[in-house]
């Protein structure tokens, strides 16, 4: 059997992310941690507690972020990223298998690399290599 690639976090769009981030402070109690130009203006949102290392204690629990809405409708709605050991094989997977990669493979640093993809049915779906010291 194949090995399973576990969901490990999510992403949302928005318009006004602080606006949005107090929103789910509000509403679901979730905290929010707000990167800076280097990250893009990136939002982490914890939604449940984690270890040192920043991975969820809560067996089936994932954390994720805000971002800024993109001009790209596809690139504005709710995904979830999915870890792989190796993103290169994956790539090449997701290629054979008809879905499509958006953009260049980015390096998060301290996180992995990370690039988003279209499925088959033109869902966007994230997926990160975690780094070793993770």
């Amino acid at each position: 059997m194949a090995k399973i690639n576990p969901v490990v976090h999510f992403e949302m769009a928005a318009e006004n992310s602080k606006r949005m981030a107090e929103f789910y402070t509000k509403v679901f109690g979730w905290q929010t941690q707000q990167l800076g130009p280097e990250m893009g203006e990136y939002i982490l949102v914890t939604t449940t507690q984690t270890d040192a290392n920043g991975r969820p204690t809560t067996p089936g629990a994932i954390n994720g972020g805000i971002y800024q809405k993109m001009d790209d409708p596809v690139m504005n709605h709710p995904s979830v990223v999915i870890a792989v050991d190796d993103i290169n094989e994956s790539i090449q997977n997701i290629n054979n298998s008809g879905g499509k990669i958006l953009g260049e493979v980015q390096d998060i640093p301290g996180i992995g690399k990370y690039v988003s993809f279209l499925d088959t049915e033109g869902n966007r779906v994230g997926m990160l290599q975690p780094s070793t010291n993770m």
